[in-house]
């Protein structure tokens, strides 16, 4: 059917569909159906109530959007075009999924400026969402006065059935919906259908009343396709209520206007192709050519920049009348969205002699935590419900809940995967806070996902992981990591720093927060046991990465390279091998990036080329020391199985972390 007239905010809506159905067809490749569907909903959203300044994406207080269903990209990068974002030009629309274009297959915040998060796995953009509520929330409370709002915007996310589906979003909704996060809302995109075909075949609960037993305010918006007025009714009355999260389902048709392919699984990830996209255009009455808009609609939608620089001006305002009232908060506030550190900060961190008692770097890591929590309001966070084996509360602050949002000790609740991605969300709200999150070392298997996104998004969070090895002892193999330090390394962006004592605990921290201030994440592993304080250590040697701990005159024999609780096995190692005559230096390497991103003459003088015989000492796979030790070196570590259930020594004797042991290596090495 060939619709004569449309109105003005018809147009506006099949603006965005054509875009999207115009740049999959010329790449050939993307997910048209969710744009088409999702058109009206995003359209009201954008046009009618998000705030933001499509000049200055960066600017505060605006509204935060993510599409949490990312496949369905071209919707996110039709309303950057339309609404006057200088990132998305009609080119970069054109460009689609092309070779560095600002227009790639998922929503990527590096690439892509107004884009807040990236997504693509399902599920992480709504619990990045519930990070960026937590941020609001949190910033709002140290920062608002009753005369003065500078911090006080919505979260909104468009999330899909494959959102709901995937586990990280019922951690996350459930979590918002324990904290009453009321300026977060989500419009759930029900169109039932998913890659595999109708939603019935996997999927058949009742989403609505799950959310309603999260603590969610639940709406309903039956006809999505057309029901605009719908849509806006349910958006005001989730803004009226502010002790929940608002979930509001919005019945949608898939690929809708498409005659032939619309509600089924055709059309959820493969362009229309040249036929069908002809009738879609005959069908929903759409007369222009490929990327050609009506003017009439381009010039409604982009009156978002004359809105949006009205926005910024009346918040300037504010905030100049909050500095003149409140010039020491104003001061601390504008430090964080500059994402400084104040000066000294780091002289904080608390430095430890061989004369001072031995303790599990877990306790050093505590006590930089509470130091640096001390002058840094910046530091939030917490641990997946394992808060006093990971010793990560903040001392004296209470907990972040419903009513307190101001506390920074969030308890995370049995929710690794979804403390990960609302911890990411947190950094990537963009406004100098710096979130950190806890589990035992192994547990990083059930959040993968979340710290390899922290990464890839720039993310500047702080993974705070203990019981990082067979040391952990009792709890057996289940708990006892052996091959993912060796997978945390493979991350690229992601620093992973493992230290042998106190200083190097510091000096593992003030990396941390530097790198989160440069929006990078690092991962800093401490172990459940013991371990001596060394001479030699410091904070400054260990930002390098590696450092010679023990040294030796002249050209070394062999050089023994160790990593956190193995460090001493190589300290006593030389002792023993020099009185019998051999010259040897002990690495300590806390991190191989690190090491990695120093110049090549301090490389050389750690490590020199011509110093062939080398032992790696690691309680976990030897996977990847190769690097280090070379062709003529050899490797203390842990090979081919998994841990065992017994006392933490009793599991390092017998796996061969001793000092003996690391000798007998050192001699079969050396030949």
């Amino acid at each position: 059917m060939v619709v004569a007239t449309q109105s003005l905010e018809e147009l506006c809506i099949n603006s965005i569909r054509f875009l999207a159905i115009d740049a999959v067809e010329k790449a050939k490749s993307g997910h048209p159906g969710l744009p088409m569907g999702g058109a009206p909903m995003a359209f009201v959203l954008w046009d009618r109530f998000m705030r933001y300044n499509p000049k200055n994406p960066q600017w505060f207080n605006r509204d935060r959007f993510v599409l949490s269903a990312g496949h369905g990209s071209m919707l996110q990068y039709a309303l950057l075009y339309l609404t006057g974002f200088d990132s998305v030009s009609l080119e970069e629309i054109k460009n689609f999924r092309q070779w560095e274009s600002k227009t790639p297959g998922h929503p990527e915040n590096f690439m892509t400026p107004g884009v807040e998060v990236t997504t693509g796995p399902l599920g992480q953009g709504i619990a990045n969402g519930v990070g960026l509520a937590m941020a609001e929330a949190h910033l709002a409370a140290m920062y608002n006065k009753p005369d003065a709002k500078i911090v006080d915007h919505y979260t909104y996310v468009i999330l899909g059935d494959g959102c709901n589906m995937e586990g990280v979003s019922g951690e996350a909704c459930s979590f918002a919906g324990h904290q009453g996060l009321g300026k977060l809302i989500a419009l759930y995109d029900d169109n039932h259908i998913s890659i595999d075909g109708s939603t019935d075949i996997a999927f058949t609960e009742d989403v609505s009343k799950r959310f309603e037993a999260y603590g969610w305010h639940v709406l309903h918006v039956k006809d999505g396709n057309n029901d605009l007025d719908g849509i806006a009714k349910a958006i005001e009355e989730a803004k009226s209520v502010t002790d929940k999260p608002t979930m509001i389902k919005v019945t949608t048709t898939i690929g809708y206007g498409a005659p032939n392919k619309q509600n089924t699984a055709g059309i959820h990830g493969s362009a229309l192709g040249t036929d069908e996209v002809k009738l879609t255009r005959e069908n929903l009455g759409w007369e222009y050519e490929p990327f050609v808009l009506p003017e009439d609609a381009v010039k409604h939608i982009r009156k978002a920049v004359e809105r949006g620089a009205g926005y910024e001006e009346e918040w300037n305002e504010t905030f100049a009348s909050y500095k003149s009232k409140y010039p020491k908060e104003a001061a601390e506030f504008e430090r964080l969205l500059n994402g400084t550190l104040p000066d000294g900060w780091d002289k904080v961190l608390p430095t430890y002699t061989p004369e001072d008692k031995g303790l599990a770097t877990r306790k050093y890591s505590e006590a930089c935590l509470n130091k640096l929590a001390s002058v840094l309001p910046e530091l939030i966070g917490g641990s997946a419900d394992l808060t006093h084996s990971n010793l990560t509360e903040i001392k004296g602050e209470g907990e972040f809940q419903k009513g307190a949002f101001q506390n920074r000790n969030v308890h995370f609740g049995v929710r690794e995967h979804g403390m990960g991605a609302i911890c990411n969300g947190i950094a990537l709200h963009n406004s100098g806070l710096i979130p950190y999150g806890a589990t035992f070392l192994i547990f990083t298997d059930y959040m993968r996902a979340a710290i390899r996104l922290s990464a890839l998004s720039h993310a500047g969070v702080i993974w705070v992981m203990t019981h990082d090895s067979i040391g952990q002892g009792e709890d057996g193999p289940t708990h006892q990591p052996i091959e993912t330090l060796a997978s945390l390394r493979a991350i690229p962006n992601l620093t992973v720093i493992r230290p042998a004592d106190g200083n190097e605990a510091s000096g593992a921290y003030k990396v941390a927060v530097e790198r989160a201030k440069k929006k990078a994440p690092t991962l800093l592993s401490f172990t459940r046991q013991g371990v001596p304080n060394l001479a030699g250590t410091s904070l400054e040697k260990t930002t390098k990465g590696a450092y010679t701990l023990v040294d030796c005159d002249g050209t070394p024999d062999l050089i023994l390279i160790g990593t956190g609780s193995e460090v001493q096995l190589c300290v006593g190692a030389a002792e023993k091998l020099s009185s019998e005559g051999k010259k040897v230096r002990v690495v300590s390497m806390p991190s191989w990036e690190l090491f990695e991103a120093q110049d090549q003459a301090y490389k050389e003088s750690v490590l020199p080329k011509a110093v062939k015989k080398r032992v790696a000492v690691e309680a976990a796979s030897s996977f990847g020391w190769c690097r280090y030790t070379g062709d003529e070196g050899g490797m203390v570590g842990i090979e081919e199985r998994f841990g065992a259930s017994a006392p933490g020594t009793v599991c390092l004797e017998k796996f061969g972390f001793s000092v003996d042991n690391v000798v007998a290596k050192a001699k079969e090495v050396l030949g």
